[in-house]
């Protein structure tokens, strides 16, 4: 990634979804389907007074990580984009959690939860790694 002035960074250059590189990564389309495959598993829960309130919980985490992402990768200022990758990366790590309460309580689903899992947490080290080096880039400049 190319170095730049922080007065001079560019949308395009904020913009980290790499739309059109060779490894074809794309982390917008990635969370969405992080998404979609977390309330996929959702409808599988069973529902009752205990798992409700934690299937909610983990609905609104799992979808918020690419819906913030969206709104970083479109944002306003260096500053909104800091903070939506922030977002993201508190989401992320709190999708891990709620599917730990899930594997908990419902211990047959362990093996479907656990690719959720690991995908949760490898976003939240991605975007770990974004906000950590849009930090770095802020300091030096």
């Amino acid at each position: 990634m190319k170095e730049c002035s922080l007065n001079r960074m560019t949308k395009s250059e904020i913009r980290m979804t790499n739309e059109g590189s060779e490894n074809g990564f794309d982390l917008q389309e990635r969370t969405a389907i992080f998404a979609e495959r977390t309330l996929l598993f959702c409808k599988k829960l069973p529902v009752n007074v205990i798992t409700k309130p934690i299937i909610s919980q983990l609905v609104r985490s799992a979808t918020s990580v690419g819906a913030n992402y969206c709104e970083a990768d479109n944002a306003a200022s260096r500053n909104d984009f800091k903070y939506k990758i922030a977002i993201c990366r508190k989401e992320s790590r709190e999708t891990c959690y709620w599917l730990r309460m899930i594997i908990t309580i419902v211990p047959e689903k362990r093996d479907e939860a656990r690719p959720l899992s690991s995908e949760a947490r490898e976003l939240n080290l991605i975007f770990s790694s974004i906000f950590r080096k849009f930090s770095e880039t802020v300091i030096r400049h």
